[in-house]
Order: structure tokens, then C-alpha cells, then sequence
């Protein structure tokens, strides 16, 4: 008889098998040792929990399944940890995982001019940000529009802050190495 737990991941509950709570819990730990992130730590760790919540939602649905050891090894394989010792340690291979990623579109806080529209959509289309620049310039000359719509999106579209979101932007997964690109010290 295993025992289970009621837990709660990324501001979700879940039902979880003891041993893979000990070793959710094992892996929380030394990422949160291993991310080398400063003061932005807290906001990694609050996205790898929102990310772990996601994926055992997908893979258990709606339905009050346990979470169990191999989920937990699937989700830490996919994931990733920032020291490649311990993912070695723990056989964490991505080869076999679905690792496609939603683009969604953000203003880019890093590359900003004014308010980080152009950047962003730039990241969003894949283009060059100089050229997006030159044409809303050029709008803003000649036609009305053009100022008021980057004005609008300024206000609409949210600021790419925590590095989940700037994953997110740029269509990357959001796993530990990705994230680790865009960390600031």
C-alpha cells in the first residue's frame, strides 16, 4: 500500500504518491540551489512550479489521478536543471519529449527604445527590430495611425519580465536552460 499526499504545485492541488513528492521535492530544492539567479530566484522558481502544474494537468486532465514517480521523472527530464551533473545523474534526456512552445506576444523589456513595442513584435515575427523601428518611425511621419496604434499596443500588450515570458516571446520552451538565457544577475 503507497501512501499519497495532497500537495499543492503553482497554486494547484494535487494528489501525489509519497516517494514522488520526495523526489519533486528533492528536485525543487537543488534547482532552486543551482539557478544562480540573484534576487529574480523567487520569480524562476514560482515559473518552474506554475510550468510543473501545467504539465501534470495535461498529463493526469481534469480527472483526480495520482501523480505518480515516472510522471515526476518525465516532467523533471523535460524541464531540465540548470547543473548538467545532476541531470546527468538522474538520466534527464529531452530527446523523447514534445518540447514545442506557444509563441505569445510581449513587449521586450531587454531591447527597449520607447516602450518595447517594436522590439517585441520583432521577436514575436522574427524580424529585424531596425527595420520594425524605421517603419514606425516612417508611420509616425506619415500617417496618424501609425503613432496611435503603437500607443494602443504599449498599453495592451503586457511586459515580458520574468524569464518564462521572455521564453514565451521568443517561442522557446520553457524549460531550466531556457530560462537561464535570460536571467539577469
Amino acid at each position: 500500500m503507497k501512501r499519497v499526499l495532497t500537495v499543492g504545485i503553482g497554486s494547484r492541488t494535487f494528489i501525489i504518491d509519497e516517494d514522488a513528492c520526495y523526489e519533486l521535492d528533492l528536485y525543487l530544492k537543488r534547482f532552486r540551489e543551482n539557478v544562480k539567479m540573484g534576487i529574480y530566484t523567487s520569480e524562476v522558481m514560482d515559473d518552474i512550479e506554475n510550468r510543473i502544474a501545467d504539465l501534470f494537468s495535461e498529463a493526469i486532465g481534469s480527472s483526480n489521478n495520482v501523480v505518480n514517480l515516472q510522471l515526476v521523472r518525465s516532467v523533471m527530464a523535460q524541464l531540465g536543471m540548470p547543473d548538467e551533473e545532476y541531470a546527468e545523474m538522474y538520466n534527464m534526456k529531452k530527446e523523447g519529449y514534445n518540447m514545442e512552445a506557444k509563441k505569445k506576444f510581449y513587449r521586450d523589456s531587454d531591447d527597449k527604445r520607447l516602450g518595447g513595442v517594436c522590439s517585441g513584435m520583432a521577436a514575436y515575427f522574427n524580424m529585424d527590430v531596425l527595420l520594425l523601428r524605421i517603419v514606425a518611425v516612417v508611420s509616425l511621419f506619415f500617417g496618424g495611425a501609425g503613432f496611435w496604434i503603437y500607443v494602443i499596443i504599449w498599453f495592451v500588450a503586457p511586459l515580458a519580465v520574468t524569464p518564462a515570458q521572455k521564453c514565451e516571446m521568443r517561442g522557446l520552451p520553457v524549460t531550466a536552460e531556457n530560462m537561464n538565457r535570460f536571467s539577469k544577475y
